[in-house]
């Protein structure tokens, strides 16, 4: 979600939306920059018109139902990408986890 807000801030300061810029703001505030998500978010981007594409969810009823019917293919196309690259961050994660736990396993069977 960082990776999209990165967008939206450089999209509100008239900022262009490229790699160099997103990876920038993702460093100062903190986050841990996966170089390939970046780059998904920034051709994810490329033909949307971000402006537009918040007007059109303020717009959406807040029950969401209606929401789909009325989006742009451009947004249900950044929307899909952007779910995309958040299932590839939950994997990675999930893998880091498992990385992180299976230090001890190895030595418990080892031992019995």
């Amino acid at each position: 979600m960082e990776y999209v807000y990165a967008a939206l801030t450089l999209n509100e300061s008239g900022e262009e939306i490229n790699e160099e810029n997103v990876t920038a703001v993702l460093e100062a505030a903190g986050v841990d920059v996966e170089e390939s998500r970046v780059k998904a978010l920034v051709a994810a981007l490329e033909d949307v018109d971000i402006e537009e594409a918040i007007e059109t969810a303020a717009a959406a009823p807040a029950a969401g139902g209606a929401a789909a019917g009325g989006a742009s293919e451009a947004d249900a196309e950044a929307d899909e990408e952007a779910e995309e690259a958040d299932e590839e961050e939950a994997e990675a994660e999930e893998e880091d986890e498992e990385e992180e736990g299976d230090g001890g396993e190895g030595l418990g069977e080892l031992f019995g």
